[in-house]
């Protein structure tokens, strides 16, 4: 349970035990990371954390509902001027890759929910593909008729995967090049033969 901030200083104190235990929980994982080693990276007394969580868990859970909301809220700024479907996926994936770029931490988070509480990592995405399919729905005058649960997490799986590849596999790729041709796949199919 998050308990919060009650003041201006307090909310600062909690953002950095959130920080913190992004690159702990990042680095070496939930399991091997303890809640000193969270308060030492965050300069704070161990006890100052159960001021703002109820323990190790919530705080990670905390961490893990933010990112479903950052991702969102960064692809609807980038993608808020968009006016075809095309340019929403192509503008939208480009956000998330230059995201994970930055926090990379966060797909070591995510993915190591299935294994603290499979129910984190089903919410997580079934929330996230939930919003997508909506999305979809509204655009389907663009788009080939399908379930539109099915195409959001085929276009999740993209998402995820080019990740994977073209923020830790191969760090130094051109993401714009990553993402035209993955519109190409999305814009053309893959098979050219019935």
């Amino acid at each position: 349970m998050t308990l919060g901030p009650k003041t201006p200083r307090g909310q600062i104190t909690m953002n950095r035990i959130i920080k913190a235990a992004e690159t702990e929980f990042g680095r070496k994982g939930y399991y091997n990371t303890g809640i000193n080693d969270i308060a030492q990276r965050a300069k704070v007394a161990s006890g100052t954390i159960y001021l703002y969580f109820s323990d190790k868990y919530s705080l990670y859970v905390h961490l893990l509902t933010q990112y479903g909301h950052r991702i969102r809220k960064e692809i609807g700024k980038q993608t808020a001027n968009c006016q075809t479907r095309y340019e929403y996926e192509r503008e939208g994936l480009l956000a998330f890759l230059r995201l994970v770029k930055k926090r990379p931490h966060m797909y070591n988070i995510i993915w190591e929910s299935l294994y603290i509480d499979p129910k984190l990592f089903v919410d997580y995405y079934e929330t996230f593909a939930a919003k997508y399919a909506e999305q979809l729905d509204q655009a389907s005058d663009e788009i080939i008729e399908i379930d539109s649960t099915v195409m959001a997490y085929c276009l999740m799986g993209i998402s995820n995967f080019l990740g994977l590849k073209y923020v830790f596999f191969d760090k130094e790729a051109d993401l714009e090049y990553v993402v035209d041709e993955a519109m190409k796949f999305l814009r053309l199919g893959m098979l050219t033969k019935p």
